[in-house]
């Protein structure tokens, strides 16, 4: 869900080398058993879904959310947006690599950079589920951290949402565990808010609400899900202290499917 953050949070991406030896161990174990069954690939394809931004009505930019499968047996998960606003602009990139086992998204590496007006801001941080330990990258320090409860970074935990939907789409609210860029864990709740249909760039599509509020810095954000799209973030909206503060609609969406000559789409 194109979810969290300053002016344009659009949650929404590259694997590097991973530098210690623990969390190199742990990842290629991880994908190694990952590689035996990834069943998901047909619960959810490849995929890259385009995203209009608008702020108070008007369009002021883009976003892209992309999956993809790795040789490895690791998955992609990237999202990305491009804003310019009057004097503003800003272009902010997400990827998170993770493996999916028994319905359960595992992060393994996750990258943020936003650039453009106003501080740049990079972000990197590797996972050892295993062993309970979360590196930060760019500050060089390590965190003990508790996976026991389905931890997840900035962005994969929008995967994991997507995942808990289409298992079971009744239950009326959805916890997750969150590490931020600085380490600390929040849990971010989403709260069932009825069903709507939507006319967007893309077309009429039936959805299914919800809300997560922020109470003590006054921030609401609603996200819808296509069913008919397996649970596809397809629009999101924040507000902050009842001012709006951008809203995002999907405006494309393509299956890659790989074959022996490449991707078809």
């Amino acid at each position: 869900m194109p979810i969290q953050h300053s002016f344009f949070f659009l949650p929404a991406f590259i694997l590097i080398f991973i530098s210690t030896t623990s969390f190199a161990n742990t990842a290629e174990e991880v994908i190694t058993h990952n590689q035996e069954n990834n069943q998901y690939k047909n619960i959810i394809p490849e995929f890259t879904a385009e995203y209009t931004v608008f702020h108070k009505a008007n369009p002021v930019g883009t976003a892209v959310r992309a999956l993809s499968y790795q040789t490895d047996g690791s998955i992609d998960y990237h999202y990305k947006t491009y804003v310019e606003w009057l004097i503003f602009s800003q272009t902010r990139s997400e990827t998170s690599i993770l493996t999916i086992n028994d319905n359960q998204v595992t992060p393994l590496h996750y990258k943020y950079s936003r650039e453009g007006t106003g501080k740049d801001k990079h972000y990197e941080w590797l996972f050892n589920a295993a062993e309970n330990q979360a590196e930060d990258l760019q500050r060089k320090r390590t965190h003990t951290v508790d996976f026991s409860n389905n931890l997840q970074d900035k962005l994969s935990y929008h995967l994991q949402h997507r995942l808990n939907l289409i298992a079971d789409a009744n239950q009326k609210t959805y916890t997750y565990s969150v590490i931020n860029t600085a380490g600390s864990i929040k849990d971010y709740i989403y709260e069932y808010d009825g069903e709507e249909e939507l006319i967007l760039p893309y077309g009429l599509i039936k959805t299914v609400r919800f809300k997560r509020e922020i109470k003590d810095i006054e921030r609401i954000t609603y996200a819808w899900f296509a069913p008919e799209l397996d649970y596809l973030l397809v629009k999101l909206y924040q507000t902050k202290a009842g001012n709006e503060q951008f809203e995002a609609q999907l405006s494309g969406y393509t299956l890659n499917v790989k074959t022996e000559k490449g991707i078809v789409k």
